[in-house]
Parts: structure tokens; C-alpha cells; sequence
């Protein structure tokens, strides 16, 4: 079997960043592009705890899909399965640039949230129980002020 693309980046030189993974394009003729929001150094620093992850893929999820500028051109943000980051997929042909300030908006909204996770329910989660806010929280702001706020070039470009 062939080795799938994101299969060939080098993790062990992977620093934590904004990349994008994949383009993809529809039947229709629509671009998506897969972003790789890497928030930590695979093998190097701890992953992030699944119960961290899943509180933010609630919040940044609600966020993004409520962002009047960009909401229609979300897909999806989930976590990726090795909880060293999420995938963002988007309707459109972008670069990591273009949405630096919108991950910046949703990082500060999961950092700073407080209250009720949205869809954090029975009726509404498949593991509603499953979360840590303080985690979620907490990785927010590491990524915010060592990576999004001051992001340089070799954050966003895999390393060949």
C-alpha cells in the first residue's frame, strides 16, 4: 500500500505551526485545504490530553463556525489522533498567512473562555464528561504566546 502524504513528513523535525497538510479538490470543483495546527513538537513535548483536545474542538469548533467572515467556509476542526494538534479544513485555495489572524480570534477564545463548554451535554456529545477546560485552556495560551502571536516562516512550512 502507498504511504499517505501526511505520512511522509518528517516528524521528528516538525516544529509546532500552521501548515497546510493537504488540497483537495470536489466533484463540484471546490477546493478544500486540510490544515495541520500543530501544537506541539511530535516525539519532543508531551501531546496534549484527549479530554484537553476534545474541550477544544468543542469551543474552537462553536467559535469558527460562528465567525461571520469565515463561517461558511469552515468544514471541520477536529483533533488529530496522535493529540499533537487539530485539523482545520476550509473551502478555499489558502495558505497558512491567510488565517493567522483567525486562529489568533479562536486561540484567545478557548483561552480565555469560562462558563459551559458548548454541546458539553448528554443530549448533544457522544462523551459529554470527556473534557478538561483548564487543559484546553492552558494549551491555548501556550500556542498563542510561543507560536501564533510572533509566528515565523518555518512555522508554516513543513521541513523537507
Amino acid at each position: 500500500m502507498e504511504k499517505i502524504a501526511s505520512f511522509t513528513i518528517d516528524h521528528n523535525r516538525l516544529l509546532r505551526g500552521v501548515y497546510v497538510s493537504r488540497r483537495d479538490i470536489t466533484p463540484n470543483g471546490d477546493v478544500i485545504t486540510t490544515f495541520d495546527i500543530r501544537l506541539t513538537e511530535p516525539n519532543r513535548q508531551p501531546a496534549i490530553s484527549p479530554r484537553a483536545l476534545h474541550a477544544m474542538e468543542h469551543l474552537a469548533a462553536t467559535y469558527l463556525r460562528n465567525n461571520p467572515e469565515w463561517k461558511d467556509r469552515i468544514v471541520y476542526w477536529g483533533p488529530m489522533g496522535c493529540c499533537t494538534g487539530n485539523y482545520l479544513l476550509m473551502q478555499g485555495s489558502l495558505e497558512p498567512s491567510d488565517i493567522i489572524p483567525l486562529l489568533t480570534d479562536t486561540f484567545e477564545f478557548v483561552a480565555d473562555f469560562e462558563g459551559e463548554i458548548p454541546g458539553a451535554t448528554a443530549k448533544d456529545c457522544g462523551n459529554y464528561t470527556f473534557n478538561d477546560l483548564p487543559g484546553a485552556k492552558d494549551a491555548a495560551r501556550k500556542f498563542l504566546s510561543e507560536v501564533l502571536r510572533d509566528i515565523k516562516p518555518e512555522n508554516m512550512t513543513y521541513p523537507s
